[in-house]
């Protein structure tokens, strides 16, 4: 995906099972952060800024929405372990890390392996993609902070 592209309406279901469908924000822009991995370090950091300007991004028109390839039951417990106030996309099939092109390989320690790149979309109320801010511009401990500079 690209900026100007239409997102898909469908998103998939969250860590409650539900439809999560962009057509339920209208109105609103909508931050699409596809993160690695329920309960690591920079997820849990990245996660937990989102949810310490949650408030704050809501006033600014922003609805917030978390993907990463983990199922549900892992979603609801990185919810509740952090309380965290916006919906979870267990995308275990990776219909939709492959549809916004952030299912890569990736190297640690030289063993590589395929996963989903740290990124942010934002979309517009229109439905298009408005912005996107890639795995290296992401500050894990401040990406709450660096979506309320975007709305500036």
């Amino acid at each position: 995906m690209e900026i100007g592209d239409m997102a898909p309406d469908l998103l998939g279901l969250d860590h409650d099972g539900r439809e999560v469908r962009l057509s339920e924000y209208a109105g609103r822009k909508v931050a699409l952060c596809f993160y690695p991995k329920d309960n690591t370090s920079g997820c849990t950091a990245e996660a937990c800024s989102l949810r310490d300007n949650y408030e704050a991004l809501r006033e600014a028109g922003y609805e917030i929405i978390g993907v990463s390839v983990d199922g549900q039951k892992s979603h609801r417990n990185f919810i509740e372990k952090h309380a965290l106030p916006f919906r979870l996309v267990a995308d275990t099939e990776k219909q939709l890390v492959e549809t916004f092109g952030v299912w890569a390989e990736k190297s640690m320690y030289g063993r590589k392996y395929m996963g989903t790149l740290r990124t942010t979309f934002i979309i517009g109320t229109d439905g298009r993609i408005a912005g996107i801010i890639g795995p290296k511009q992401i500050k894990t401990k401040t990406h709450g902070e660096q979506l309320l500079q975007l709305s500036r």
